[in-house]
């Protein structure tokens, strides 16, 4: 039976700092409104990335004691291998500090100035290693992805029409290597269907291209493919990612998302001869091909990662809440009713969700014109001392609210039932 609760204890918590409106606008007037410039300590929801937000489990934490420190042939990296492979199945396994460094090693051995490389949405830091070496990150996701009106399952689709287009104009010695990125990142998060992976694969083994995986979010995208695409019902994540893997001829990976670690990714792929240029880049850069920047202990704790990952079931517990709001992909109204989130139709008009003033908490209030600190406090002091508020021109009763004040909050305020 489905249910709601996370089947694990939070057994830590991590202090976060709570900024009021007027000090949040100060931080972004010295940030120079640039959020790339603002202090992390300020951003009490950091939206910046996905990379390193999701929490590790006791297994990984207590494996980093039994990480193997060893200069060479360390217990935790031939782990670490052994558990990469069983996933991906394929054998030349190279251990990266990030994603992105797998990026670069992959861009540096193998792309030339003024070579395509397709993708269904290139990752930023793709683009610009790709981009680097002076090559086009070209996008090419399916027409739906760009309908935000119509819901469809697999929005992060490549368009496998316009991949055959791009072959056939550049040829296939301009494209060393094409790309799908899953889950779809750039594109929103979007799955990939495996039918769309399969016929990808296909237009690219006519022309001899290799299929390379942005694999960050491969757990996720295997869970959506068996939710939403026929005949992966009852599977498991772990085959339904192993099927994944067997369409490509490469991967890099960010161990920092599907990962659930802080640090580490991978390189992986068929090739041998990739495989060597890779790592006589690696060899230079990290010292040892079975370190990659990074520590054993991290390693100890990614070979659990793929344990667990291998088990991939468990993984999701995280998203039943927010996925039995869909049914079939269809928005289920009994739930959406109860958390009384509004998601305009095609035709709607878009109606601006109010603030329910009996309810709010103080920082919801601080986001209207004109309350700030003060005033919010005051709103909660006369509701608590009065009880709730009949309508919203009660509010003139509240100190420091006039007329003028109302008049701009009007129509974004309200007093439910």
């Amino acid at each position: 039976m489905r249910t709601i609760i996370e089947p694990f204890r939070i057994k830590m918590t991590e202090p976060i700092k709570l900024l009021t409106r007027n000090e949040r606008v100060e931080a972004l007037k010295r940030a120079m409104y640039n959020v790339f410039l603002l202090d992390a300590e300020d951003c009490c929801i950091d939206l910046l990335t996905d990379s390193g937000t999701g929490a590790m489990s006791t297994r990984q934490w207590a494996a980093m004691m039994l990480g193997d420190e060893s200069y060479a042939g360390s217990r935790s990296w031939k782990r670490f291998e052994a558990s990469v492979r069983k996933i991906t199945g394929i054998d030349n396994v190279l251990p990266t500090h990030q994603g992105r460094a797998a990026e670069g090693i992959l861009a540096e051995c193998v792309v030339q100035p003024g070579d395509i490389i397709p993708n269904n949405s290139h990752f930023d830091t793709t683009q610009a290693n790709i981009e680097y070496r002076g090559a086009v990150a070209l996008n090419l996701p399916c027409p739906e992805a760009y309908d935000t009106g119509t819901p469809s399952p697999f929005k992060g689709n490549m368009d496998v029409a316009a991949l055959g287009r791009c072959i056939k104009e550049h040829g296939r010695e301009k494209i060393p290597f094409c790309m799908i990125t899953v889950t779809n990142n750039t594109g929103g998060g979007q799955p990939v269907s495996m039918a769309n992976i399969r016929r990808v694969k296909q237009v690219l083994d006519e022309h001899g291209i290799p299929l390379v995986i942005d694999a960050c979010r491969f757990a996720e995208n295997a869970y959506f493919i068996r939710e939403r695409e026929g005949g992966y019902e009852g599977r498991s994540l772990l085959e339904i990612a192993q099927e994944m893997f067997s369409l490509a001829d490469g991967a890099t990976m960010s161990c920092k998302k599907d990962g659930l670690a802080n640090i580490g990714g991978f390189l992986v792929c068929r090739d041998d001869e990739w495989a060597e240029r890779f790592r006589n880049l690696l060899r230079p850069d990290s010292v040892l091909l079975f370190r990659g920047k990074v520590s054993t202990r991290e390693q100890q704790k990614a070979k659990l990662i793929a344990d667990e990952i291998a088990q991939l079931d468990g993984v999701f517990d995280r998203l039943p809440a927010a996925m039995e709001i869909f049914l079939n992909g269809e928005v289920n109204p009994k739930l959406l009713n109860q958390i009384k989130l509004l998601i305009p139709q095609p035709g709607e008009e878009n109606e601006v969700q109010k603030i329910d003033i009996n309810r709010a908490p103080a920082w919801l209030l601080e986001a209207l014109p004109g309350i700030g600190e003060v005033k919010a406090q005051a709103i909660i002091d006369y509701r608590q001392q009065n009880g709730l508020f009949n309508n919203i021109n009660e509010l003139l009763k509240v100190r420091g609210i006039g007329q003028t004040t109302l008049d701009n909050i009007k129509d974004l305020i309200t007093v439910a039932d």
